[in-house]
């Protein structure tokens, strides 16, 4: 067997699963909403593979979702897009950036990789036989600056694999960061891929700003995005590539490879999702923030230190002040004795070194929020103070 595959632990996010079915607890550590989505977008969907095509669709994806991202991007971020020869639908955002770590990188380059960092890519960036070079970031901001970025950059950079808004962290990085970013890649040949699935799910009247909106990065970034964070559908599986036509050319033929295409009625119901209004969208990111704020409540006043979250799905608090240093070991006792399951956002980090803060799901109903925060309120006293 792989080694790299073979030689992985059981994930964090199994074990407090397992344990939150073996508890019967309230799981706020899987990330994805408890409702159904958008009606109309899942009737669309529903339609198209009635009475659509149901075969093999373009490897590139469907040219009226191609044309819709195109539409969206520009409406919604003022991107200047090719659909025909700047765009492709893939499986899945982490089919993406799989393929596009397999496009770019050969064994020995070098991948830089912000920490804490979405589980799936270090096996990723190591299956791709590249070597990851590390930023660590640390609460409450989880910034980075120009020296952290050139201590990781350097002539065997091939890639820089990015999260804006960054997963698990909840923070958003803005135009000046980004600008640091290209500073740092002026004169090397290194592909951004910025893994922009959460740009929808942004908090408090702020906005994303894409790598292909920064100059320095427009040429040598893959944006990826996901409908199924855009839509809260995230069982769907169809990812978004954006790139330059020299990069997309080599990102294609990986993608040809991997899944080839992606569900047509799929494709042409996100297509259709992708017109909506303005005001879908708002409502979306006030709906969910008025969720996060929900919880950020429940929790200070159960005695927790809440962290700021700009974005994606998830609330953090910091375990230090209260002089607790195990966010794992703190989680199996969350779930054993108060019965609501968190993700320890020490599994993010290839070491484990920041082991304060744990990860909690806000995208669920109020009924599930209220009855989680009961819980931690009643067990408060004793997982505060162990």
């Amino acid at each position: 067997m792989n080694p790299i595959f073979a030689g992985l632990q059981t994930s964090i996010f199994e074990e407090m699963s397992a344990l939150a079915r073996q508890h019967s607890a309230i799981n706020l550590g899987q990330g994805f909403p408890d409702d159904p989505g958008p009606e109309d977008v899942r009737r669309k969907a529903a339609e198209a593979v009635v009475e659509g095509w149901n075969q093999y669709p373009p490897m590139m994806g469907l040219p009226e979702l191609r044309a819709a991202i195109a539409r969206h991007y520009k409406a919604h971020q003022n991107l200047d897009i090719d659909a025909n020869t700047e765009v492709m639908v893939t499986s899945g955002a982490t089919e993406a950036i799989a393929g596009a770590l397999l496009a770019t990188v050969s064994p020995g380059d070098e991948v830089v990789l912000f920490e804490p960092a979405y589980d799936a890519y270090l096996p990723l960036v190591k299956r791709a036989g590249g070597i990851p070079k590390f930023v660590k970031l640390a609460p409450p901001d989880w910034r980075f600056d120009a020296a952290s970025l050139r201590a990781a950059i350097g002539p065997r950079t091939r890639a820089v694999l990015f999260n804006n808004p960054l997963n698990p962290a909840g923070c958003l990085y803005d135009a000046a960061d980004l600008t640091l970013l290209a500073d740092a890649l002026a004169g090397t040949e290194a592909v951004v891929i910025s893994d922009e699935v959460w740009e929808h799910v942004i908090f408090d009247g702020q906005r994303h700003v894409s790598v292909l909106a920064v100059p320095g990065l427009r040429e040598r970034s893959v944006k990826i995005g996901s409908a199924g964070k855009i839509f809260n559908l995230t069982g769907w599986k169809v990812g978004f590539v954006v790139a330059a036509p020299a990069v997309m050319k080599v990102l294609a033929k990986a993608h040809q490879y991997i899944t080839f295409t992606t569900p047509p009625n799929l494709q042409t119901a996100v297509a259709y999702g992708l017109d909506k209004p303005a005001a879908h969208f708002d409502a979306m990111r006030k709906d969910l923030q008025d969720r996060r704020d929900h919880l950020q409540r429940g929790l200070t006043q159960a005695g927790f230190s809440v962290l700021p979250s700009a974005g994606t799905y998830f609330l953090n608090v910091d375990l230090g002040p209260l002089g607790l240093t195990d966010d794992a070991a703190f989680c199996r006792r969350m779930v054993a004795e108060a019965g609501v399951a968190a993700i320890p956002v020490s599994a993010f980090y290839a070491d484990a070194s920041q082991r304060s803060v744990v990860r909690f799901c806000f995208a669920k109903t109020f009924d599930t929020l209220d009855a989680a925060i009961g819980r931690i309120a009643k067990s408060a006293a004793t997982l505060l103070h162990a």
